[in-house]
């Protein structure tokens, strides 16, 4: 017998009606028990290994009776479909049937190494910029950095074609460490480089726009134990 596509969505929703009831009658009933169940979450390819790594583990640590899975992908998921309950995202744009909660602010830094700027010089103005060995996140062979000044808040966009296109931050951090060229990073991917002078701030006047850390929950998803345990130690994580 074939499944029609309304009785598809009616055996789905009952199922999530089913699921919330058992949900809420965990959550009366584990007051004083031992937190347990499944927890499923999307983050972020790097952003999650290098900055969430830890609060991972503590979660896992903290919470050994919940059963954790965790996907690192850069790519949109369907919460709904793929049946998880958070993910993780960096974005300027949300979708509108989502729950999202920021958590976060990432900074870029623009910057190379001593090495670099004694073999070409520290440039001194956007069009110095431009003239230079640019190392670009992503595939697009046209570069595009809208840069801000800190003075006036315009955005003084520039555009190049990069020296090199990754879609690693930590193998363009290396490069960058390596003399090869003048980076545009995270704060998550920096890590400390720019305070023990491994790296140097280039054009200091101008800064990157700044992106929100966003925990995203499906609108359908009721928020259980488990999961504002999680949000909890996602958003320490991120401060």
């Amino acid at each position: 017998w074939n499944v029609t596509e309304t009785g598809r969505e009616l055996y789905e929703r009952a199922v999530r009606v089913v699921h919330d009831f058992e949900e809420i009658e965990t959550d009366f009933s584990s007051t004083h028990a031992a937190i347990s169940g499944p927890l499923s979450v999307s983050l972020p390819r790097e952003f999650g290994i290098s900055l969430l790594k830890e609060a991972l583990m503590d979660f896992i640590e903290k919470y050994p009776e919940i059963h954790l899975t965790v996907d690192f992908d850069d790519q949109l998921v369907d919460l709904e479909r793929d049946n998880y309950d958070f993910a993780i995202r960096i974005t300027l744009q949300l979708n509108q049937a989502h729950v999202a909660e920021k958590i976060g602010i990432m900074r870029h830094h623009i910057c190379a190494s001593a090495a670099y700027l004694a073999k070409w010089d520290k440039p001194n103005s956007l069009q110095d910029l431009q003239e230079h060995q640019l190392l670009h996140f992503g595939a697009a062979k046209r570069g595009r950095w809208p840069l801000i000044s800190k003075a006036t808040r315009k955005t003084y966009p520039i555009e190049f074609t990069p020296a090199l296109n990754s879609n690693s931050g930590d193998f363009l951090l290396h490069v960058a460490l390596q003399g090869q060229g003048i980076a545009n990073l995270p704060d998550f991917i920096l890590k400390d480089n720019l305070k023990r002078g491994a790296l140097v701030p280039i054009l200091p006047e101008f800064s990157m726009p700044e992106f929100f850390i966003y925990l995203i929950r499906s609108e359908k998803r009721r928020m259980n134990q488990r999961m504002r345990l999680f949000a909890q130690e996602m958003t320490l994580a991120c401060l």
